[in-house]
């Protein structure tokens, strides 16, 4: 059962169309990641849900309940709706305890008691309840503006880049935390970000927004094996993206013969791998020749930068390929490439008009 659908909305700011019939269901307690570049729709789309904005068409139904449709608008605060603003926004005149209270029933022992449990519930310790805003790190700051929307037991979340403003390390206990939370409590979530490894990492259903358009929705995995396009390709991670000519369900391309996912294709198109997909040995093991041009450690895995060698009519190219970063080959040395799984062959680009 879907908790929310949104049907075929639009909406334009003067001559600028934000969002072009947007039409998207989400599952119910599913953790649904909106993701695109800078101006792609996607906080609109978001701040259109909470009711903060309205559509000039479409419609939107939480729970059985129309929200927004031809005649009628609910206003943001009948929604029951959480938001999670990427500052937290939490009220600077309000210790901690007040602002994870706001909008609960006066003072009793009730509230009280709901105060701590929410605080328990996102690992803030008792003993901060008297703080002031100011006086938290930016985790915290997070996790109390996660208690205040918890709070008013909402039938969506909404997360708009919570985790932007946190370093790598806390980021990421975060995103583990906050999703561990929503899933115990069976919360439908909708979170929007620009990062592609948070949108993967955190996701039930990925949504790929550009210039104001939904260009694929699905599982992440999907997504991330079957792009529809280039774009929506190099968008999710890095990608080894060429041309090839398909003949019999396989690739004749500047890697040699790789198996196609597309069985029916036929023709000149582009093909795509992701760099895990590409081997490297510094032994002939068949497959293609190349030349390490670059080489960036990272740790426990080293990206590189192989020219392939020319064969025949077709043309070599650079390619991005993973290695272990204890193992990885120094910069001038020869290797050879073998592929494992199937290419995914690209669908031909077509424009995206925000009219």
């Amino acid at each position: 059962m879907n908790a929310l659908e949104l049907t075929a909305l639009c909406k334009t700011f003067g001559t600028q169309q934000a969002l072009a019939d947007v039409s998207l269901a989400v599952p119910n307690g599913c953790r649904t990641v909106i993701v695109g570049p800078s101006g792609s729709g996607k906080t609109t789309l978001l701040r259109m849900i909470a009711g903060f904005e309205f559509p000039d068409s479409g419609s939107l139904t939480l729970n059985g309940q129309v929200l927004v449709d031809a005649t009628h608008a609910v206003p943001a605060h009948q929604r029951q709706i959480g938001y999670v603003p990427q500052d937290g926004a939490l009220f600077p005149h309000m210790t901690v305890a007040d602002n994870i209270g706001f909008g609960l029933a006066t003072q009793s022992e009730a509230r009280h008691a709901r105060i701590a449990e929410l605080m328990d519930s996102v690992a803030l310790d008792a003993n901060m309840a008297r703080r002031w805003p100011h006086e938290l790190s930016g985790g915290q700051q997070q996790r109390v503006a996660l208690a205040r929307a918890l709070a008013q037991q909402p039938r969506l979340m909404l997360l708009d880049e919570p985790f932007s403003a946190l370093d790598t390390g806390l980021r990421s206990a975060m995103r583990k935390m906050v999703a561990r939370l929503l899933s115990d409590a069976g919360i439908t979530t909708i979170l929007v970000t620009h990062d592609q490894s948070e949108a993967l990492s955190f996701a039930d259903q990925l949504a790929v927004m550009r210039q104001g358009r939904l260009v694929q929705s699905g599982h992440p995995m999907a997504l991330y094996q079957y792009p529809i396009d280039e774009q929506t390709a190099l968008f999710l991670g890095e990608a080894v993206v060429m041309t090839a000519r398909i003949e019999a369900g396989w690739a004749h391309c500047a890697l040699g013969r790789v198996p196609v996912d597309h069985q029916t294709s036929q023709g000149t198109t582009r093909i795509m791998l992701r760099p895990e997909q590409v081997l490297l040995s510094t032994t002939d093991g068949g497959g293609c020749r190349g030349v390490v041009t670059e080489r960036e450690f990272g740790g426990n895995t080293c990206t590189l930068t192989v020219a392939l060698q020319a064969d025949g009519d077709v043309p070599g190219q650079a390619i991005l390929v993973r290695s272990s970063g204890l193992q990885a080959p120094d910069v001038g040395s020869v290797v050879h490439l073998t592929t494992v799984g199937t290419a995914h062959v690209l669908k031909k680009p077509t424009a995206l008009s925000p009219g």
